[in-house]
Formats: C-alpha cells, structure tokens, sequence
C-alpha cells in the first residue's frame, strides 16, 4: 500500500521542514519514500506544497488528483487550494490561521469559513488553531511541529521514529520546543 500525503502552507511556515521530517521517519522504517515540493515566491509569501508517498515501492513523488490520503494545510485557503487532490473520505487537517494573499483585492473576498465548505464535500476535516498553540510554547515559528504532530496521529509510522528523527532534524538548541510543539499536536487529535 502506498500512503499519498500533501502538505500545503505559505512561504515560512515550515511546510518544507515538515514534510522533511515526515520522509526521513518513513524511511527509517525502511519504505521507499518519493518526496517532491513546488515553491511559488515562497520566500514573498507565496505557496509552498509538497508531496510525499512512500510505501514498499512507489516510483513517483507527484500525487495524482483525487488520490491524497491526508492533506495537512498550514493555513485555510491553501487547504480549498489543494483540496481536489483528496481522495473521497480523506482527512484533511487545517490549521485555523489566515495569511491574506498579497494578490486579492478589494473585489475578491477570501472564503468566510473553508472548513465547513470543506466538510461538504466529504472528506474528514479536522480544524486547530496550530498558530495560536505555537504562540503558547513560546515560539509562533513551531506551528509546523504541531501541524506535524497532528498528521502523525493519520500516519502508520512509530512514535519512536518521530522521536529519532525530531532529534537528528532539529537543532540541539531548539529540540525541546520542537518536541513540545510536536506533542500538542497529537494531543489535540487525541
């Protein structure tokens, strides 16, 4: 079985890193692993997105429309971005937090609640505020550990191979947040 991840934030947020980590857990479990991300103006605020697949053999990086098992969407209108890659039934785990693109204009109003617009079209959206969790460790910047550690919660990898890979990942100087971030993140699903 291969497992089809999409992670899907705006230049900063830590998109590239997590899916980063979630690769390096994968194959530490031993599953050939497929990684592939695309940056827009990421460093300007622009969309980031990265695919991840891995399985006994998977032999591309790119996720097919409508095949995605977990989308994790760093920020809402990234998540009705992406969306159409999930398959029917998916899980889709939005983080509460809205950057305003730099792109609308007063003509175009950003969507009044894509959450619930999401649930509508049958996938499993789980909504949390991983910003907000972030600024409460400390560090606004951890908000993908918490995201992370909210996926892991859908992801069939051990919690030892997170705990690994956090410590080979991160620097020393900040693995104790990160690891903090990580748990209220599964905390929050569970």
């Amino acid at each position: 079985m291969t497992h089809n991840l999409l992670f899907a934030g705006v230049g900063g947020q830590g998109v590239v890193l997590a899916s980063e980590v979630l690769a390096r857990v994968a194959a530490s479990e031993g599953f050939d692993v497929k990684q592939g991300e695309v940056h827009g103006a990421a460093q300007r605020g622009g969309a980031v997105v990265s695919h991840i697949r891995f399985g006994e053999r998977v032999y591309s990086p790119l996720n097919l429309r409508g095949r995605v098992d977990l989308l994790v969407a760093f920020e809402q209108l990234e998540a009705v971005r992406w969306a159409h890659y999930l398959k029917p039934g998916g899980v889709l785990i939005i983080n509460d937090h809205r950057i305003e693109p730099t792109y609308l204009n007063a003509a175009i109003k950003y969507p009044a609640n894509p959450a619930e617009f999401l649930a509508s079209k049958s996938f499993r959206v789980v909504e949390l505020n991983a910003t907000r969790s972030a600024r409460e460790l400390g560090n606004e910047r951890v908000s993908s550990l918490v995201m992370l550690g909210a996926a892991s919660k859908f992801i069939p990898l051990k919690d030892e191979s997170w705990q690994q890979v956090l410590g080979e990942r991160i620097p020393a100087k900040l693995l104790d947040i990160n690891r903090r971030a990580f748990a209220a993140g599964r905390n929050a699903i569970a």
